[in-house]
């Protein structure tokens, strides 16, 4: 009762904080005075008849660059709200390991660093919507989807978007962060063992971010992901900003866009990260819960 109390509650707060006019950038390195949101629209009619936002969960898109943390802090936001998070990378690997018809094109676009097409991510994200429409799920938060303009369009003509938030951070920290990524065979967790510690310099504000270490049991068992390669790395980055920084521009037209420059690691981050969606209450409460 108390998590769905929670959600009934950020319904009310997307109402009367984003969408009337939500795109803005955010950048936590500012002090407070120095702060500025750019409000530069607010979102049209919807072309198809919709349900009305305080009847259902939030419905949120994540954007980045490969590696910048969309699935950390949009998992964690996915069990603050009680929506579900839908990852396309997560799509792709599942079935990559399933072994399915899609299985061979899939790796094979993978390893070489391309973006997977659009009919193919098309295909998986209807199948995991229609699964979890089927359960009874209510909202989203969407995790590398859409990255093209063709997919934004596609998405905005089945379902309405709430909010579309654009995590950023530095490329040179993007490429060392993605080496550092680790997997356990055995548990199958995420870990990072890249220690980046960047001064500030020339009007940049440093950065740090902590490893993420893997406990004892999993030290042995760990394993690079085969495109976590700083050639792979930089031509996801190059692939990413030729391609699907347009989306950015996208939503910023339609003033659904808030952008975010990541101050650090998760300690950092994730406070700074509610506090400009509001929700530095529900924080607290789901905490006292």
């Amino acid at each position: 009762m108390a998590a769905l109390n929670r959600v009934l509650r950020t319904r009310g707060l997307l109402s009367s904080s984003y969408t009337s006019a939500a795109c803005r950038s955010y950048s936590p390195a500012a002090s407070e005075s120095e702060r500025k949101f750019s409000f530069v629209g607010s979102i049209g009619n919807n072309k198809i008849p919709r349900k009305d936002p305080s009847e259902r969960n939030v419905q949120w898109v994540f954007l980045g660059c490969p590696g910048v943390g969309k699935g950390t802090y949009a998992s964690r936001l996915s069990n603050l709200l009680g929506v579900p998070h839908i990852a396309t990378g997560d799509l792709v690997r599942d079935e990559l390991s399933s072994k399915g018809p899609l299985s061979q094109k899939l790796a094979e676009i993978v390893n070489q660093g391309k973006l997977v097409s659009d009919e193919i991510i098309i295909s998986l994200l209807s199948k995991r919507l229609e699964a979890g429409e089927a359960n009874g799920e209510s909202g989203f938060i969407l995790d590398g989807f859409p990255r093209t303009i063709r997919q934004a369009e596609i998405l905005e003509g089945v379902t309405d978007i709430d909010l579309v938030v654009n995590l950023k951070l530095r490329e040179d920290i993007l490429v060392e962060k993605c080496l550092g990524r680790r997997i356990c065979t055995q548990c199958g967790k995420n870990f990072n063992i890249a220690n980046i510690n960047v001064k500030a310099e020339n009007g940049n504000p440093g950065i740090y971010m902590a490893p993420l270490p893997p406990p004892a049991g999993c030290e042995s068992k760990l394993i690079t992901r085969a495109d976590d390669t700083e050639e792979v790395v930089k031509q996801r980055l190059r692939i990413y900003n030729e391609m699907s920084q347009p989306v950015e521009g996208f939503y910023r037209s339609r003033g659904m866009l808030m952008e975010f420059d990541l101050p650090g690691g998760i300690p950092e981050s994730w406070p700074k990260l509610l506090h400009a969606l509001n929700l530095d209450q529900e924080e607290k409460q789901s905490v006292a819960a």
